[in-house]
């Protein structure tokens, strides 16, 4: 299947997110808390949602049929 920019985008913001919940959950650091200032700032709620947001969008991935690549 042929990924556009945006379907590569969200799969890298997506495998950053969980790459994120992966620290949280073994080592208890949140890098993106972490690089910002804190979980409550502007700058990690906007990662968080971008990322969120990233996340539905892969959604669409799951449901969108694959060429057929005939030689």
């Amino acid at each position: 299947m042929n990924r556009t920019p945006l379907d590569r985008l969200a799969l890298v913001l997506v495998i950053i997110g969980a790459l994120n919940w992966l620290l949280v959950g073994l080592f208890n650091f949140d890098l993106v808390a972490s690089l910002f200032g804190g979980s409550s700032t502007f700058l990690s709620r906007a990662v968080y949602t971008i990322v969120g947001v990233s996340g539905l969008y892969c959604i669409s991935l799951l449901f969108r049929e694959s060429e057929q690549v005939t030689e």
